[in-house]
């Protein structure tokens, strides 16, 4: 009896790239929007640089924006295992029990978020302690997840760890290929938040400048974090800057310069259009920084298509009213947000 062959693509490798680069964008967005909207605030609980009454409605959003994060986040990720099955389930077992330990954590974060909220409603204060305790989950999931997607990178690294130990505690050692971009990342969300901050916050002052501030600061600092993976990518960055994603990342680094104009003069439509293409491009240089890391051990291109169109509309509808349902909640909650009390 010949067993079926699932080794293929169900549709054409540009199609799966163009979906997966475009709804991990949508990921980080929503990522970029929890992740630096707890740094900033937590930072504004401790300061207390806002009016409680702001405070706790911005507070009261952060666990709607964890729901859209994990939501945004799976379309991603089963793109990237269709096309490096393989790679990603032998690195993910490798690191098992802190890849499974992702679940937990997230769940706890659940919890503090939607403590803080609750809390925020109820008395009127902030648990600073929630928000803290969120703030850890957010971190180990996020850097769990470059580990892992790093090593993926890395088949000669898998064989050994998993030769060394099969307990599936192995971290991954080669800490220089994930640190610092998982450092410009974290700094990218502190960016957006500030974005996000300012942008909710356009009519109190106090509000807009400590947005502006963190916004101004995030994109300075990440914009060096930037620079420096870049560096690191010494083995590949020859070949790298023979790629269309060069110009990509280069339009990118302008578009975050010139959405700092616009969001000075409170244009926060063009200035968030701006950073989502400048994330779009980021995602697109990552995306060729993998096909370089494993040339010559993997050709995604090599994959036989067998298309299943029937499957790929369906997801397409359903993304499409899900954009259309998320553009209109959020329509509303920022309108709300600007109404006379």
């Amino acid at each position: 009896m010949n067993l079926p062959n699932y080794e293929f693509l169900s549709a054409p490798l540009w199609l799966i790239t163009v979906l997966h680069l475009l709804t991990l964008t949508l990921h980080f967005v929503a990522m970029n929007f929890l992740f630096g909207g707890v740094i900033i605030t937590l930072y504004a609980a401790v300061r207390r640089r806002w009016d409680d009454p702001t405070l706790k409605k911005f507070v009261r959003m952060l666990p709607s924006a964890m729901a859209a994060t994990v939501t945004l986040g799976v379309a991603p990720l089963l793109f990237l295992q269709m096309v490096y099955p393989k790679q990603m389930y032998a690195a993910a077992i490798v690191s098992g029990w802190f890849w499974l330990l992702i679940i937990a954590v997230a769940i706890v974060t659940y919890y503090a978020l939607y403590g803080s909220a609750l809390n925020a409603e109820r008395t009127g204060r902030i648990s600073k302690a929630a928000l803290a305790l969120a703030l850890l989950g957010l971190l180990y999931i996020s850097l769990t997840y470059s580990s892992v997607f790093s090593m993926a990178e890395r088949p000669g690294q898998i064989h050994s760890l998993y030769a060394q130990n099969q307990s599936g505690w192995m971290w991954n050692p080669a800490a220089n290929d994930y640190v610092l971009r998982w450092l410009h990342m974290m700094l990218g969300a502190v960016t957006v938040g500030g974005f996000f901050v300012g942008m909710i916050g356009r009519d109190q002052p106090e509000v807009f400048a400590l947005g502006k501030k963190f916004f101004v600061g995030g994109m300075a600092l990440a914009t060096l974090a930037g620079m420096a993976y870049l560096l690191s990518l010494l083995p590949y960055l020859e070949a790298f800057m023979h790629t269309p994603a060069i110009w990509g990342l280069t339009i990118g680094v302008l578009l975050s310069f010139g959405s700092l104009h616009f969001f000075f003069k409170r244009r926060f439509w063009e200035s968030g259009l701006m950073l989502f293409v400048s994330m779009l491009t980021m995602v697109y240089a990552r995306h060729t920084v993998r096909l370089l890391k494993l040339a010559g051990q993997f050709d995604p291109g090599s994959w036989r298509i067998a298309p299943q169109w029937s499957v790929f509309i369906l997801f397409l509808i359903c993304f499409v009213v899900m954009l259309a349902v998320v553009g209109y909640m959020l329509q509303l909650v920022f309108r709300s947000k600007h109404r006379p009390s």
